[in-house]
């Protein structure tokens, strides 16, 4: 193996060393099997509570080392899961992010970790004082992927040494998670676990419909979208005043985006009241186009007879149904774009005395918003307490990195370019062999200060590893996003700080 693994090699890092709390905090050894828990398949996250975590308590096997080279259950060599801690995953980033500052604070000391070890082990209730023994942590016990889950009012790792309800979760990021298998009932190219640029279309309708309804109708703007690594995408709102949003207000949300309800064999899903909400109308607005492109032509869901049988089962209007059964049952190859062109040309017809052409319209709008509203795990967004996969893991299955969805160009994210690890470790030595030692410092200005990039003295710093890759952009997107919310934590410190009333001098002391 070409590249250098081994922590004696110093390989870039894109954080400096950041000084460590005056106690180490020596990593918890409770740990269980996920055998039953764990699916490498699983693009969602784990439940912050759950009857495993009594066996959570257990000590786990030790994490494989990484000079065996031998491969995790993950199906990631672990060397080259080590490899990629080691010099391209942002700890610096992540740290600044999650801490909503550069000092360390409660926002990340007492956030939760859960992290997923090569054999299977599920360490719940890790955190950390420091990036730099988060940083440690993760290289010593190299797991496979980690959850983030809520900051708590005390830290984590104490929890056994308090009573019952002194913990409990104080902030959190809204989160909502998108899956392609939900999708399965509608979509024709692919199935399970597989995606191609054909379905991945339901994804990105999700990305604008969601993330326009969080800005347009809750005033956010602090929306980290990012790749689950396979199939499907996670969305992290991460304003102040999200974060802070107790359960009841989630749920709220939650509800207020579920416009399909009951399950995919529930029959009509969608049941809304006229005039449509504006978030509705916005909505189709949206999704309109995709339903001609996606559903009609890409997937052609109606050709299939079951489909073309749901479809006459959401239409108002028995007449109609039973003239649109026996012209598509005359021509059973007939395509969706043309199925969906007959409802409106035998209702002109006049063959039906009945058909009101304004329940008929709604009716279709109804369709539309079936077959192409977002559909959500809501209960992932409904409670504080759900973990979720952590941006810039490894997808276990596909080896592709967990990187960040620009949502203003959503069109154009492509899911099967995303860089696996092994392309990226890949490219560090194609650009180090052009680029020998002592040739490769970039004279660039450094923008954050010489202490934390390495600047020399003369004002430049050494290339990262990450900016010899293709995951440089969407590290940059990332710093971006972070540089932005920061912006607002501070003028939020300084509002509440200006807002206290002076502490008035008592007139009797003397």
């Amino acid at each position: 193996m070409p590249h250098s693994v081994s922590p004696a090699a110093s390989p870039s890092r894109d954080d400096g060393e950041l000084p460590d709390a005056p106690v180490d905090s020596a990593t918890e050894t409770g740990g269980v099997k996920l055998e039953d828990m764990f699916n490498d398949d699983d693009d969602e996250e784990f439940p912050a509570s759950s009857a495993q975590d009594v066996k959570m308590e257990s000590s786990p096997a030790p994490a494989p080392a990484a000079s065996a080279a031998a491969p995790g259950t993950s199906g990631v060599d672990t060397d080259v899961m080590l490899a990629f801690y080691q010099r391209l995953f942002p700890f610096r980033y992540l740290f600044q992010w999650l801490n909503h500052g550069v000092i360390p604070t409660k926002d990340f000391g007492n956030r939760e970790f859960a992290l997923t070890l090569q054999n299977d082990a599920y360490l719940r209730y890790q955190s950390y004082p420091t990036a730099d023994l988060f940083r440690k942590d993760i290289l010593k016990m190299n797991p496979s992927r980690f959850e983030i889950g809520p900051v708590y009012s005390t830290n984590p790792r104490d929890r056994k040494t308090l009573r019952g309800g002194q913990m409990k979760p104080v902030s959190k990021e809204l989160v909502f998670d998108i899956d392609m298998t939900d999708y399965d009932d509608i979509r024709t190219c692919c199935q399970g676990a597989s995606i191609c640029h054909k379905c991945w279309a339901f994804v990105t309708m999700a990305i604008k419909v969601i993330d326009s309804a969080l800005r347009e109708d809750f005033g956010f703007e602090h929306i980290l979208w990012v790749y689950s690594g396979r199939r499907g995408a996670h969305a992290w709102v991460c304003d102040p005043r999200a974060r802070n949003l107790p359960d009841d207000r989630r749920r709220a949300i939650a509800g207020y985006l579920e416009v399909l309800r009951g399950g995919s064999q529930s029959g009509k899903r969608v049941n809304i009241k006229r005039p449509l909400h504006p978030h509705v109308t916005r909505s189709l607005d949206l999704l309109k186009n995709y339903f001609a492109q996606t559903t009609l032509v890409d997937q052609d869901t109606f050709a299939g007879s079951e489909q073309a049988e749901k479809l006459l089962g959401l239409l108002p209007d028995k007449s109609l149904n039973e003239a649109l059964k026996r012209k598509w049952d005359s021509s059973p190859d007939r395509p969706s774009t043309s199925k969906w062109a007959d409802i409106d040309a035998l209702a002109k017809t006049g063959k039906s005395s009945t058909l009101n052409t304004t329940t008929l319209r709604d009716a279709k709008q109804d369709i539309v918003l079936e077959y192409t509203y977002p559909r959500l795990d809501a209960e992932v967004s409904k409670k504080m307490i759900h973990l979720l996969k952590s941006p810039f893991v490894i997808h276990p299955g596909t080896g592709r990195i967990c990187v960040p969805i620009d949502p203003r160009k959503a069109d154009e994210f492509d899911p099967l370019s995303v860089p696996t690890v092994m392309e990226l470790l890949g490219e560090i030595d194609a650009y180090d062999a052009k680029h020998p030692v002592g040739t490769q410092d970039a004279e660039m200005p450094d923008a954050e200060g010489s202490a934390m990039n390495g600047s020399d003295i003369k004002g430049t710093r050494k290339l990262q590893d990450y900016e010899k890759t293709s995951l440089k952009p969407y590290i940059e997107f990332f710093r971006s996003f972070i540089a932005n919310l920061l912006k607002e934590e501070r003028a939020v410190k300084r509002e509440r700080e200006e807002t206290v009333p002076p502490v008035k001098a008592d007139p009797m002391e003397f």
